[in-house]
């Protein structure tokens, strides 16, 4: 019988991974997700939570798109409007979470 080693998220205790450095990424954009959510709140009252939690996931996967554009470089948002509209619940995980999602 072999044995395995998974790393579990702290802040998703669902998704298992294979690398704690994997785990370490999921734990971090979901810790982004969750301050960028708070930051939505506060400046935009007339969102919802589940709003500001969709928004927040999708601008927290998309990070390096986002840090693109804010160094002046608009452009980088393009890449954005190429993909397919979904919701962040149902947002296919990024390959390194779609490698190690049990």
């Amino acid at each position: 019988m072999a044995v395995e080693i998974v790393y579990r998220s702290s802040r998703d205790p669902e998704h298992l991974f294979m690398d704690k450095a994997e785990a370490d990424r999921h734990d971090k954009m979901l810790e982004l997700a969750e301050a960028l959510g708070g930051v939505l709140l506060k400046a935009v009252p007339s969102l919802s939570e589940q709003q500001a939690e969709e928004a927040s996931l999708y601008m927290a996967r998309r990070r390096d798109i986002f840090a693109k554009a804010f160094k002046s470089n608009p452009e980088a948002l393009s890449v954005l409007d190429e993909e397919e509209p979904q919701n962040t619940k149902t947002d296919p995980p990024s390959k390194k979470e779609a490698a190690t999602k049990k």
